[in-house]
């Protein structure tokens, strides 16, 4: 920085040298080119103080004062210069308005105010009195008090830089414009120098003007080349609680305002630290899992050691060991009851067929147990939880609800982060939010899962292995998004019908539980509701379902054609579409149907093709007649045996 500033005034300070010697030389105004000669030797002093103090000089308001001091300089120069011409003749042809030395000296005035200006945000003339606007930025009042936080976020304390950061925070809140000036000119770089070693609340403004300047994808793409994901990486592992949850709500600014960056964060380890904090106190950490109760900590994995034994005497010590790891309640709670369930599928005794308990291998919950038995105690994360049990509830809580609010940013569309999120666990993690947190944690957990069974709906593999029907913590996940839907959270109930839709395709044909709670919703008053309900419901009866006939049978005998009859007649315009579409699945798939003939579910698709609003959507006008012609077909059949 200081051989930059440095080179940047070797021409005006030259230049200001030059004016000096040629208003000694002037033959004409002298008395003019002296006045010009004094305000030029101050201008040349300021500069030359400047450059005496370029380690601490800001360099973006620099280069812009130094390019408008320069050319100060060279007008003044050209001006002194024609004062000097020598003869009768000379001066004569040597023609000089009288404004010209006015306009010239009120020139130099503004150029030492500006370098006065400089001089005293840089820290160099601090105990001076306040100098106000510069000149330079008189047409941008706005301009100079960006700068001079920016230059306080340099030189300052760390009060100072502290109390720049905040200001920064208004400034970036109030108005998009102000943001991108705050990065224009350079107040990134120290903004991340602030977060990653100011005091807190240094580091907590720093972290939230960060997350602020983010608002689009340009700006977003500037930030991560100036390496917040190292920096954001650093805190989220080693930083206090406090300023870690601002960091995870400015992750997910980031990301959501350019979900290009997604994989920046996930190649700096930021999707492990998140899935750390989620898990902290939620799924208690050793070997992946450990159980905390009032006696002390029982690992899984010490238990998978004990249960390595064939006899059944070493099996009944492994039972006693996960009942000793639960607290030895006489009523685990429902998450106990997976963890549980999670060890007994290390048993080699197999499932017993049509159990819809039945788990996979614990290799797909539990890491695998070492022959010694001293196994070694291992974070989810690798991040280090020192201190963190004695932080306040409040602010665990705000950090969890943080957390999964960057997770949820962070897999939208990003099959490799979701593939992360299911390995490390975090499903089960995102259960037990669901089941039993405050509000802003519950809702953002059930938005994290609506993104990545989103993806997994479109990618088989990611489906197979982590949202198998005997994947314990998939069947977490289930169980409590049909809590919620039974319960008809109106917060929690439009995100978790959409991730039952997601799941559509991962139920078998013996899980009934799931398709009589969605029909219900059909008769529900709010349309968003309604129209979330039947759009998760076409997704199961679709024909791209392999079970579309077994869960189009569920939908008719749960009483779901009335439900869509009323929707197609009477619905908004929005939930009309999805019903009718399901309508015809449903008389696509089991047009043979009692129900469909006594409800005269042909009477409505017949209405229904004559309707110009229901038509021009590409699906419903190629589906609609199909629907008509098996259902024509089979009726006429029945009729005629009847």
């Amino acid at each position: 920085m200081a051989g930059v500033v440095k080179q940047l005034l070797a021409r005006p300070i030259q230049v200001a040298d030059m004016v000096t010697k040629a208003a000694d030389e002037a033959q004409s105004f002298k008395q003019d080119c002296q006045e010009i000669k004094g305000k030029t030797e101050k201008l040349a002093g300021l500069l030359r103080q400047v450059a005496r103090a370029s380690n601490d000089i800001y360099e973006r308001p620099t280069r812009r004062i130094v390019d408008e001091t320069e050319q100060v300089l060279d007008k003044a120069l050209t001006l002194v210069l024609k004062c000097g011409a020598t003869g009768f003749l000379g001066r004569l042809f040597t023609i000089i308005p009288a404004a010209a030395f006015r306009k010239l000296s009120m020139q130099l005035e503004n150029s030492i105010g500006d370098v006065s200006w400089l001089l005293a945000v840089s820290g160099d003339n601090r105990d001076d009195e306040y100098l106000g606007l510069p000149p330079i930025a008189a047409n941008e009042p706005i301009l100079c008090l960006i700068w001079e936080q920016i230059a306080n976020l340099y030189t300052g304390t760390l009060e100072e830089r502290a109390d720049a950061s905040a200001s920064l925070v208004s400034l970036a809140r109030d108005n998009d414009r102000y943001g991108k000036l705050i990065i224009e000119e350079g107040g990134v770089v120290p903004l991340l120098k602030l977060a990653k070693e100011g005091n807190l609340e240094g580091q907590e403004n720093a972290a939230r003007a960060i997350g602020l300047l983010g608002r689009d994808a340009e700006s977003v793409e500037q930030i991560v080349n100036a390496g917040v994901c190292a920096v954001f990486a650093k805190i989220l592992k080693e930083g206090q609680m406090k300023v870690q949850s601002i960091v995870a709500w400015a992750v997910s600014e980031l990301a959501a305002h350019h979900p290009k960056c997604q994989d920046h964060f996930s190649q700096n380890n930021i999707i492990r630290f998140l899935v750390s904090h989620i898990a902290f106190e939620t799924v208690e950490e050793h070997s992946k899992y450990t159980i905390v109760n009032k006696q002390g900590v029982s690992s899984i994995h010490s238990v998978l050691v004990a249960s390595k034994g064939p006899d059944s005497h070493k099996k009944e010590e492994t039972e006693s060991n996960i009942n000793r790891s639960l607290g030895n309640r006489a009523a685990p709670t429902q998450m106990q009851n997976v963890v549980a369930n999670t060890l007994k599928g290390k048993n080699p005794t197999p499932p017993q067929p049509n159990n819809q308990a039945n788990h996979p291998k614990g290799g797909q919950q539990v890491p695998h147990a070492k022959s010694n038995h001293h196994p070694r105690h291992v974070s989810i994360s690798g991040t280090s939880i020192k201190g963190r049990e004695f932080e306040d509830p409040a602010t665990k809580a705000q950090m969890k609800a943080m957390a999964a609010r960057a997770l949820w940013q962070l897999c939208k569309g990003n099959l490799s982060i979701c593939r992360s999120i299911t390995e490390s666990r975090a499903l089960l993690c995102l259960a037990i939010l669901l089941e039993k947190s405050t509000d802003d944690v519950k809702y953002y957990s059930a938005m994290a899962l609506v993104e990545i069974t989103a993806v997994a709906e479109q990618n088989a593999d990611l489906r197979r292995s982590s949202f198998k029907p005997t994947s314990p913590a998939a069947r977490a996940v289930v169980d409590q998004l049909l809590k919620i839907i039974e319960k008809t959270d109106t917060e929690l109930l439009v995100p978790c019908i959409k991730t039952i839709g997601h799941l559509a395709r991962t139920f078998r044909a013996t899980e009934t539980r799931i398709v009589t709670p969605l029909v219900k919703l059909l008769d529900e008053t709010e349309p968003e509701v309604s129209m979330e309900a039947v759009m998760a419901l076409n997704k199961f009866a679709t024909p791209k379902n392999f079970l579309h006939v077994n869960h189009s049978k569920a939908i008719v005998e749960a009483g779901g054609v009335k439900h869509l009859i009323q929707l197609v007649y009477f619905g908004e315009q929005m939930v009309q579409f999805p019903s009718l579409t399901l309508l015809c699945y449903i008389a696509y798939n089991i047009p043979d149907s009692e129900v469909l003939a006594q409800d005269e579910v042909l009477i409505v698709l017949e209405w229904a093709s004559k309707q110009a609003h229901l038509s021009g959507d590409p699906d419903i006008d190629d589906l609609l007649p199909e629907a008509k012609s098996r259902l024509e077909l089979y009726q006429s059949r029945g009729k005629r045996f009847h």
